[in-house]
């Protein structure tokens, strides 16, 4: 079984990465979300963004720190591993590989799609756009299956294409907004004072966890990244705040665009539109739709190494298949493919469940917030055994840092149980139907967990 990837990717990547996977569609369709959430208070909405960029930095801090510290094939696995064991890493591998990643990827394939589709004028759940994001998914696969360095310098490009709509609405969208009136309206007028509150701050925390999320993501090529150790931490912090200034600016922006009540129901392009003109729009639109195909990319390459990472370490499914590494393209191939099955999987669900109805009857959840959150709650462990373990480092390092990563990623483990859990279940009991989203994932949750125990336990069975 060949181990050895090469080291093919240097900083620039690596900030990229983090930058290109986290920015994309979420803070388009997702500040739409925000806005519905809090009932379109924009103070709240900032600070719903706010709050979850915090949470991130935080955490991107905290794996700084632990990439300095281990390396081997799979970033986030191998901090599992080396703080909580061997067993505890594989099911860190197991679920990214087979919930976190393809769950993510499927929704970003339909998100490239449906902008793409509305310059069109397809409706989101339209079959030409569905029949897109099956294309925008193959095709994204076969790009990273057969040319690893190819999508590598597709992420950069994308990176720098997907600033482009972010910059023009967060810097022209608070000018017009500003001289227009528009922007001081939607500070001084709450368009839905029904909502709001608690509930509204967590909700729109919830939904712009999906829009931060995939910085991990940038841990799964570390064994492909020139000094790893120098260059991930740099990487993951540096990224991080970049993000974290972009979508501020950028929610500012829209709000500029449009009144609160009109982005709520008909999402961030009206505000592209009214500022840029019907052409200036769609020009813009365009580069929103590479904006998400380079966050669908960089989420591809986490999905397609993920049974690598699992198979090196000898466990799952036919480690020796799904560890084998193509010489002609130094690519996982056999492990993209899996990847590609899984994600292909997520997205008949995400169609399913969220874009029509009937198809699951109770059993629906959203498959674009849950699982990240699920990863934040697994993260818990692995801090609390690093305060263990590590006893030569400093105070800040080994308790100060860790202790404050845990308060943040149960803060959003709360969040979404309020939001997700509670707040769904009375709006729809309201009407007479009764719906258990947190339920229904932490069932689905368990059976996948349950077989990779399996492979597991099989595993061990024939070592032994």
């Amino acid at each position: 079984m060949n181990e050895n990837l090469q080291k093919r990717y240097g900083l620039p990547t690596a900030i990229c990465m983090v930058v290109g996977t986290v920015i994309g569609s979420g803070v388009f369709f997702k500040a739409q979300t925000v806005l519905e959430k809090t009932g379109g208070d924009m103070t709240l909405g900032i600070l719903s963004w706010i709050i979850t960029g915090l949470l991130m930095i935080i955490c991107s801090a905290m794996f700084a720190v632990m990439a300095t510290r281990y390396q081997r094939v799979s970033g986030v696995v191998d901090y599992a591993e080396a703080t909580c064991g061997k067993g505890y890493g594989y099911f860190m591998a197991w679920f990214l590989v087979n919930v976190y990643y393809p769950a993510m990827t499927g929704v970003l394939a339909w998100v490239s799609a449906r902008y793409f589709g509305e310059i069109l004028g397809w409706g989101a759940a339209d079959p030409q756009v569905m029949t897109l994001a099956a294309l925008f998914l193959i095709g994204n696969y076969a790009l990273n299956a057969f040319s690893p360095k190819l999508a590598g310098k597709f992420q950069v490009s994308s990176t720098v294409i997907k600033l482009i709509p972010i910059c023009l609405m967060a810097v022209v969208g608070v000018i017009v907004g500003s001289a227009r009136g528009t922007l001081p309206e939607n500070f001084a007028t709450i368009a839905d004072p029904s909502k709001g509150g608690m509930a509204g701050l967590f909700g729109g925390v919830v939904a712009t966890v999906f829009a931060y999320e995939g910085w991990i993501v940038a841990t799964s090529i570390n064994a492909e990244l020139k000094n790893p150790k120098k260059n991930l931490p740099i990487a993951l912090v540096i990224g991080a705040f970049i993000v974290v200034t972009a979508y501020v600016l950028y929610f500012v922006g829209v709000a500029g665009g449009a009144t609160t009540a009109v982005l709520i129901e008909k999402g961030a392009p009206t505000a592209f539109s009214n500022i840029f003109g019907n052409l200036g729009g769609k020009i813009l639109q365009v580069c929103i739709v590479i904006s998400c195909l380079g966050t669908l990319n960089g989420l591809m390459m986490g999905a397609s190494r993920g049974m690598y990472a699992i198979a090196v370490r000898e466990q799952g499914p036919n480690p020796k298949i799904f560890g084998q590494v193509d010489p002609s393209t130094n690519m996982t191939t056999n492990s993209a493919v899996w990847g590609l099955l899984v994600c292909c999987l997520w997205m008949v669900y995400f169609y399913g469940a969220n874009l029509t109805e009937g198809w699951f009857g109770l059993f629906n959840f959203d498959s674009s917030e849950l699982p990240i959150v699920t990863i934040y709650a697994m993260y818990i462990p692995m801090f609390i055994m690093w305060m263990v373990k590590e006893k030569d480092l400093g105070v800040f390092k080994r308790f100060i840092l860790p202790v404050v990563s845990i308060i943040a990623c149960a803060f959003m483990v709360f969040a979404a149980v309020y939001a997700h859990g509670i707040t769904p279940y009375q709006a729809a009991a309201a009407d007479g139907k009764f719906s258990f989203p947190v339920l229904f994932y932490l069932i689905l949750f368990t059976v996948v967990m349950v077989a990779g125990a399996f492979f597991y336990r099989s595993k061990k069975t024939t070592a032994e």
